[in-house]
């Protein structure tokens, strides 16, 4: 069932996060170290596990894949959110450096496409 694969989700998100607390004390750091890679690597090891034992079915995979994909373009999302944050309180020069960074991408898109792609002239002979 689909509600195991969440399970197994759930458990692993919060055993991600106790590590990384764990490690955030053990270097003297008041916060999460990591909780989220922790997580995932919980997740794949744990996942794994249970279909080398035949102990996982299809459907609870399919809840896995399902919120294994939502998980990170969530976490990603709240991580900008706080970058932008602490950019906007850290003054004009973190603010300057996030926008050159962002006008730097979005010049090098067409450059960073055509890596790879064959010529279209060569390609037609």
């Amino acid at each position: 069932m689909t509600i195991y694969g969440v399970a197994l989700l759930a458990f692993c998100y919060l055993a991600g996060k106790l590590l990384g607390f764990l490690l955030g004390d053990l270097l003297q750091f008041d916060g999460d170290i990591g909780g989220v890679g922790f997580a995932m690597i919980i997740l794949i090891l744990g996942h794994n596990y249970l279909k080398k034992k035949d102990l996982i079915k299809a459907p609870s995979t399919n809840g896995i894949l399902f919120w294994s994909s939502m998980y990170l373009p969530v976490i990603v999302a709240m991580a900008a959110t706080s970058n932008v944050h602490a950019a906007l309180s850290g003054g004009m020069v973190a603010v300057l450096a996030g926008l050159i960074a962002t006008i730097a991408g979005f010049l090098l898109v067409p450059v960073l496409s055509k890596i790879g792609r064959p010529n279209t002239e060569e390609a037609s002979e």
